[in-house]
């Protein structure tokens, strides 16, 4: 493996993989972040369990949690339409709709929503093209393996929530 020489990078200790361009990133890089292969740079991997929350957990506790923003019904009323794009809603409009979905936002990663349905739970992810969701084995049902799905801001908001809330 050859790395380029640090007088490359002036004050600075990197060297950089030639092979690092043949590599290919995951796809939900986002979702479920793994360390880079930069040693200076350190990227903690997530644990094996859901992400602490903000609002109530399944069985009705509410360790950690923070009341939900008093101007939600706010934002709830300013959503547009169902048939517009989800791309036409602004983000607090978007915020408030996953939480009136029942998905509770992650304290560590802003983006990541988690949702316990009675028949399966799911991650669901707010990417910078594309919302994903990962339908969970670990949860209710009998999913042999996790099922991931991936829906455009393109979409309609009551064709993503269909689909999403339709489960696995």
């Amino acid at each position: 493996m050859s790395t380029l020489p640090s007088s490359t990078f002036p004050n600075s200790n990197l060297s950089l993989s030639t092979s690092l361009s043949s590599q290919k990133l995951p796809l939900f890089h986002t979702l479920f972040p793994k360390p880079l292969p930069f040693p200076h740079l350190r990227i903690q991997t997530p644990p094996p369990f859901l992400p602490p929350l903000l609002c109530k957990s399944p069985e009705g506790t509410e360790a950690d949690e923070a009341a939900p923003p008093p101007e939600e019904d706010e934002w709830l009323q300013k959503l547009p339409e169902k048939s517009k794009p989800l791309y036409s809603h602004s983000l607090p409009c978007i915020e408030a709709w996953l939480r009136s979905l029942g998905f509770c936002q992650s304290k560590e990663d802003r983006a990541l929503w988690v949702v316990h349905k009675p028949d399966w739970h799911a991650q669901l992810s707010l990417d910078v093209t594309d919302l994903y969701i990962r339908y969970l084995k670990s949860g209710p049902g009998n999913l042999e393996k996790d099922v991931e799905r991936r829906f455009s801001y393109a979409l309609s908001r009551e064709d993503i929530e269909n689909a999403v809330l339709g489960g696995p």
